[in-house]
Parts: structure tokens; sequence; C-alpha cells
């Protein structure tokens, strides 16, 4: 029988590699579900391709879309509820990304998790809704998705240390001077992968390293100290992991994200994948230490990590604001951890979630909904301020 999936942001970066996937597996897979925020064209192609899948437009400016598409944010929330969908590839950017994932469990689906929002801003809430769902949560970034396979390879009771890889984005080599004139169109020049604007945005400052630290922290029960960033200009190491006996475990291919979604897709099974398999005829790999102090938004994830609570939605949410200024012009590149440190540095520290109970799912989701509200007003005055 063919694993059903709803893809979430079907036309963005994520969800395109996760079509080549289904397209590699035909035989495999039965596509029920198709989200975009506002490509509607995008999704009138897809639905040409898989006439029978259901499509969501969450935006809710319809236009062209059939009648009998999902419109809006509580229309996609219905989609994914109805679709039927094995597995739930979320694919969306940011803290929209957060209440689909919620549906997905809630609807008895599978997670394959690329949104690390979900986990970074309500992980006692998504693990507790798995566990009450009897459903898994399985990371698709490519370090999460390396770390979750090695200690499966290797045992959860074995592991000392995460080892989590990072490009060092385009910017790794240039001085603190040199980044005060960083322009739009450096930073969303990547140097390996090709993602959307606010990722890319995001690497380039370490604030998606320092979202996947948060992450790691979550999904493998490790402290923040448990967990070293290592730059790794090739993408070829994906992650690593130390046991206790010191040695190392590395999982290597070329960087190709179809990878760890035919991973996702297909878990627990280890099936053929043609995607980001590597040849050893002439390989250089080289690593180093990040340097923090150009890069603040690594060290600031590590405060909010070890601060807990609230802090580790506030990072996210100073952020989003932050890098939706600098992409409009707005602010500088250096304004981004500027924003974030001035927002973490308010009091949080009262008002976070524990594991929830059944009847206090939807408060623990508002609590934390107020929060990502509250934490983007507080940045939004704050770039107020900066403009003056």
């Amino acid at each position: 029988m063919k694993k059903r999936v709803a893809v979430l942001g079907a036309t963005g970066s994520i969800g395109k590699n996760t079509l080549d996937v289904l397209r590699a597996g035909k035989d495999d897979f039965e596509p029920v579900l198709f989200s975009s925020h506002s490509d509607v064209t995008g999704l009138l192609a897809l639905s040409r391709e898989y006439p029978a899948a259901a499509l969501a437009l969450s935006s809710g400016d319809g236009g062209t879309m059939p009648d009998t598409a999902y419109l809006g944010r509580q229309g996609l929330l219905r989609a994914i509820a109805e679709c039927g969908a094995d597995i739930v590839v979320n694919g969306i950017a940011g803290a929209a990304g957060l209440e689909p994932s919620l549906a997905a469990l809630e609807a008895g689906a599978d997670l394959a998790l690329a949104n690390k929002e979900t986990i970074v801003m309500a992980a006692p809430l998504v693990f507790a809704l798995a566990e009450e769902k009897k459903v898994r949560i399985i990371p698709v970034d490519s370090e999460h998705s390396a770390v979750f396979n090695l200690v499966e390879a290797h045992g959860r009771d074995k592991l000392e240390e995460i080892l989590l890889t990072a490009s060092g984005g385009p910017f790794r080599k240039r001085t603190r001077e040199e980044l005060a004139a960083i322009t739009l169109k450096d930073a969303l020049n990547h140097p390996t992968w090709n993602m959307g604007p606010k990722i890319t945005i995001d690497s380039a400052s370490m604030a998606n390293k320092g979202l996947e630290v948060i992450e790691a922290a979550f999904l493998f029960g490790v402290s923040p100290e448990q967990i070293a960033v290592v730059v790794h200009p090739q993408s070829i190491v994906h992650s690593m992991i130390r046991l206790r006996d010191g040695a190392v475990y590395a999982e290597l291919s070329k960087p190709d994200m179809r990878r760890p979604i035919h991973n996702a897709l297909y878990y627990p099974a280890c099936t053929p994948c043609a995607f980001g398999r590597l040849g050893f005829d002439a390989l250089t790999l080289e690593f180093e230490k990040p340097d923090g102090e150009k890069f603040p938004m690594l060290p600031l994830a590590y405060e909010a990590a070890r601060k807990g609570g609230q802090y580790t939605t506030v990072y996210n949410a100073a952020n989003e604001t932050a890098v939706a200024a600098f992409l409009t012009g707005t602010v500088g590149f250096l304004d981004i951890p500027r924003i974030v440190e001035y927002v973490l540095n308010k009091d949080w520290s009262s008002g976070g979630i524990s594991s929830p109970g059944t009847g206090e799912k939807a408060a623990a989701l508002e609590a934390i909904l107020d929060t990502d509200r509250r934490a983007r007003k507080l940045a939004e005055n704050y770039i107020l301020e900066i403009k003056r």
C-alpha cells in the first residue's frame, strides 16, 4: 500500500525537493495534499500533475484556485485534518509552521519536520502531542537528520556530545568591519545551499545554526553544553556524534536535501537512494571553530537555550522580525543580532510551558503565541528607535 503524503510549503525549497523524492518513489507514495502560502501558479501546476491531491493556500487569496481548495490559515489546518495523510512534510518557513505541525500530529500523522521553529517554540507541547497520538517526529534538516540516524545506529545511552556542522555561510572570512557594509544581495548568495530568503539570511548570520542548537537540545534530550558547532565549508559532513568512549561518528554525503527527505519518507526502512551519493576520488574536508564575536546570533542562541522557558520562542520571534526588516532594507545586517539581544535581555522568565495535559493544549499554544506576539512587538519598536 502506498504511503499517503502531505507536503506543506510545496512550492518552496523543501517542497520542491520533496516532489523530486515523490516522483522518484512514485510506486511507494500517494500525494494527498499540497499547500503554499501564496503561490497559486505553483499549486495549480502540482494539481495538474497530481489531480487527486487537495490544495491549500494559506494566504486566503484564492484568485484562480478551484472551488475545492482550502483557503486561509484555518483552511490549511482543516486540510491537514481531513486529507488522511500517513506522513506530513512540513517545509513551511518560520513560526507560521507551528500550528500546521500540531495539526498534523493531532490528525495522527507522522511528522517529517523541516520547520525547526516548531521545536524551538513549543517542544513540550509538540512532544506531548506526539506521544498522545503515538506518532513519530522525524527531522528533515540535514544536520538533525544526520544526528537522528547516528543516534539510532549507536544508541542514545552512549551519546556524550553532538557536533553540528555549519557551512559558515558566505561571510565566514569577512571581518567585523566588512560585515557592517553587507548588502542584501551579498547575504542571499549562499556558497552551498539553495534555500529561501529567510533561511539564507539566517545562514549568513548563523542564526540558523543557533536555531538548530536549540532544536537539537530538545530533540535529543541533551543540554546546550553537550552541543558543539563546527564550521565545515564543504557541507559534506552533515553532523557528528561523540560517544562516551571518545569515538566520533559522522554522516557524509553530497549536500542534497533530497536525501534526508527520502530517509524521512521511507523511515524506518533503509531503501536505495540516488540522491547525494558521495565519491572519494578527490575529497577535502576542513573544520574550524565558529567566531562568536563576528556572529553573535550563535552565542545568543546558546543563552536562550540555557535559560529555557519562553526565551527560545523570543529568540526566534525577534530574529524573524529583524530578518524581515533587513529584507526590506529597513535595518543593516549587524542590526539583526543587536535587535535580538535587545529583546532577549528583557525578563521572559515567567510563563514558560511544561508538558501539557490533554485539556491544556489550547492554553499552552495560546501562551506560546502570546509570547511570540509580544517579542515581535518589542523588536518592531526597537527597529523604529534604530531608524530615528
